[in-house]
């Protein structure tokens, strides 16, 4: 069952034919690796003048990315829409508990784990998706690497935090 409203869950088979669909479609017509980092780049390549943001693969044929990140955006509205409903929510359940920083807290932990996790995006030069999804599907090894050291490095964590925290 999904975690909302009760509604029953779609088949991981069926999630994942989507996915390797898209990411064939994707690579058939443009030839370009499919993850959201550089998704996320293509968003700064638009208020940045910075070289690293102004490299060839974010201009030009690379601009299919921020329609593709607005569809994104639209298919989780229109899920929360047919799904019953969505409501945002400050509730982080076992943080609350535990540690209970307030609005502020959250904001400044949510803004730490968007700094590590980009920086990790670029110490792999790449995303969880674009290396699980895409790199592994084409036997990269360096996508390898990559996806076993996210994994590790979130057990690890997952066992720090769970442990030494809560």
């Amino acid at each position: 069952m999904l975690i909302l409203n009760d509604l029953p869950a779609i088949h991981w088979s069926v999630a994942g034919a989507g996915v390797a669909a898209i990411t064939l479609l994707l690579l058939w017509t443009t030839n370009r690796r499919f993850g959201i980092s550089t998704v996320y780049e293509s968003f700064c390549s638009l208020v940045s003048r910075l070289p690293y943001f102004q490299r060839s693969e974010l201009q030009g044929r690379g601009r299919w990315r921020l329609p593709f990140a607005g569809g994104l955006v639209l298919g989780g509205v229109l899920s929360a829409v047919l799904g019953g409903g969505w409501r945002p929510t400050w509730d982080l359940g076992m943080f609350d508990a535990v540690i209970g920083w307030g609005p502020a807290g959250k904001v400044a932990w949510m803004f730490a784990g968007g700094v590590l996790i980009g920086l990790g995006t670029r110490i792999a030069d790449g995303c969880t998706s674009g290396h699980g999804i895409f790199g592994l599907a084409n036997f990269e090894r360096a996508s390898l690497v990559s996806v076993l050291s996210f994994m590790l490095a979130g057990i690890v964590a997952t066992h720090v935090v769970y442990r030494a925290i809560f």
